[in-house]
């Protein structure tokens, strides 16, 4: 009975630790979202930039990458479109 009573304590003690190393490993990952856009143009060179799809609180937005941080636009403006043409020119010349 003893026996029983303490490899339910260890097996127990095993599900909480493999869950608590899930959560904080999973927490490592989240990346931060955009939760606002800005209009303004980008102008430092872009290194790289990635889609971001609207799932609350994050909003909809092309997010561009410089050296100088990464900036949050809003994907309708045409000059966000043009920065992307770009940017792909670039890399095909490269």
């Amino acid at each position: 009975m003893e026996t029983c009573r303490i490899l339910m304590r260890s097996l127990a003690a095993v599900v909480i630790a493999s869950v608590i190393w899930t959560i904080t490993a999973d927490a490592e990952e989240v990346k931060s979202c955009c939760t606002n856009i800005s209009a303004a143009e980008v102008i430092d060179p872009i290194i790289s930039f990635r889609m971001q799809r609207e799932s609350l609180p994050c909003v909809r937005a092309v997010i561009f990458e410089t050296e100088q941080g990464e900036f949050c636009s809003d994907p309708r403006q045409p000059w966000v479109r043009r920065k992307i043409r770009q940017f792909f020119s670039k890399k095909a010349t490269s």
